[in-house]
């Protein structure tokens, strides 16, 4: 593979398009990696069986998604297109009246009304009236809604942002990724400015339903060990701008390729060094939602790595990172070399869970893996009643003996999606698609979990006392 790993000290790192029928066969059977041309380690051998069955499982997904990847673009396509053609022509009644009479409404993938899958689950726009800045749960609100709205395009944003948040719309980008040679990270930009405070806020886009890109990205299980740092998730460096060649070069070394976008860490940090330099008072937050909320914790994580003045500038700027439904993005060591820095720089840092969601008990938490969470954890079950912990409860989401729970707590949510409106009114009304997800939760419980509701109803309705500063940040 050409790519320099100098700025790591050890390593695996998987590459699925290389792999054949044998090649798969011989990783469960040996473990001499040095001889398998799709896996590149620092490392000649595997002893563990259980590593190299993670890593076989890990191939065989990724090329399957490779393989499905354009089927699964047009299905979901088809999907959307059904859904916002329906809503266009106000109901599935009225969409047959305008074929009857030849003036159906054909929606624009590009415009202002126009909503994703995600966005079709939960069709809120407004922001909560009632959370005002100085609430505890200002921030975490705000940052949900604009982890959810992410998942739209620039056009719907920017209406949402500038019409019904009366705030600055920034910029919505799409950044390049290295290793799979296309644009497969999204964020955007906003500015929530008074006369009292002015905070920037950055949101990157989770992983869409049907984006193959963003799920190889979530599956591959490959990962750098640098030195001092510990070991990180390879996927999600790879999105958000690690270079294939020279890994994570000091900023000023960066010279931007015009004939691709800009890689995502390096773009955002000028971005945001620019708006800083406006005004002394301004602050930054980060937030996202699943890969989302992966790439918004490592964006800090990158700045450490980085001497300067401007990292120094962003990491005193930074006050405070929110990520929803996070997977796990590195070892123990790097747990508690972030929380060292999130100390050093008094950076607040919130991971929030809800209920069975199973993305954040995502890569597993054992010896095959040694992913590890880190910071505060805000666990909310599904009375929205908030808890907080050191780790989610079933940390590894598949348990025989909490099966049956799971079950009979995805059938609770169930119900309470057809009384919800009937205590907390109109706002927390649930759709019809989004209580078919419900169902589908029997069945697999945590996928419905996952979803944006449950985390923006969270944020609204939990406690707020759970933002109040620990003693280190006083």
């Amino acid at each position: 593979m050409a790519c320099d790993k100098g700025f790591s000290c050890t390593y695996m790192l998987l590459e699925p398009k290389d792999v054949g029928f044998f090649d798969l066969i011989h990783i469960l059977f040996s473990n001499n990696l040095e001889r398998r041309r799709f896996v590149d380690s620092s490392e000649e051998t595997e002893d563990d069986f259980e590593r190299r069955w993670l890593i076989f499982l890990s191939i065989v997904v990724q090329k399957l998604l490779q393989f499905v990847a354009k089927p699964m673009a047009t299905i979901g396509w088809g999907i959307e297109m059904c859904l916002n053609l329906i809503s266009s022509n106000q109901s599935l009644a009225g969409l047959i009246l305008n074929f009857l009479r030849g003036k159906v409404i054909i929606p624009d993938k590009d415009s202002r009304t126009f909503l994703s899958f995600i966005g079709n689950l939960d069709k809120r726009v407004e922001l909560d009236k009632s959370i005002k800045h100085g609430d505890g749960r200002y921030n975490a609100a705000l940052s949900m809604m604009a982890s959810k709205i992410s998942y739209e395009n620039a056009f719907y944003i920017r209406t949402t942002v500038d019409k019904h948040w009366r705030m600055e719309f920034l910029g919505s980008y799409d950044f390049w990724n290295d290793y799979q040679g296309k644009t497969t990270t999204q964020a955007f930009m906003l500015r929530d400015r008074s006369d009292d405070h002015d905070t920037i806020v950055v949101a990157f886009r989770g992983t869409e339903p049907f984006d193959a890109d963003a799920w190889c990205s979530d599956f591959d299980i490959s990962w750098y060990q640098l030195e001092g740092v510990g070991r990180i998730h390879g996927g999600f460096m790879k999105s958000l701008g690690l270079q294939k060649n020279v890994g994570w070069p000091e900023p000023e070394e960066v010279k931007q390729d015009d004939s691709h976008p800009a890689l995502a860490y390096y773009a955002i940090r000028d971005m945001l060094k620019k708006l800083l330099l406006e005004n002394d008072k301004a602050r930054f937050i980060i937030t996202g939602h699943s890969l989302g909320g992966a790439l918004a914790i490592l964006f800090p994580a990158v700045l450490t790595f980085h001497k300067g003045r401007d990292s120094d500038l962003l990491l005193e700027r930074l006050e405070g990172v929110y990520t929803f439904g996070q997977p796990r993005v590195g070892d123990k060591d790097f747990g508690q070399y972030m929380e060292k820095k999130m100390m050093e720089h008094k950076i607040k840092y919130f991971r929030f869970v809800y209920g069975n969601d199973m993305v954040p008990r995502l890569p597993y938490d054992d010896k095959a893996l040694m992913f590890k969470h880190f910071g505060t954890c805000l666990y909310y079950n599904r009375k929205y009643e908030v808890q907080v912990v050191s780790e989610e409860p079933n940390k590894n989401y598949f348990s025989p003996k909490g099966a049956i729970p799971m079950m009979i707590n995805a059938f609770g949510e169930l119900i309470r999606s057809f009384t919800i409106p009937n205590r907390l009114g109109p706002d927390y009304k649930e759709g019809l698609l989004f209580k078919m997800f419900r169902l589908m939760g029997l069945v697999m419980p945590g996928a419905s979990a996952h979803c944006p509701q449950d985390y923006v109803n969270s944020t609204r309705l939990g406690s707020s006392h759970v933002f109040l500063p620990p003693k280190h940040y006083l």
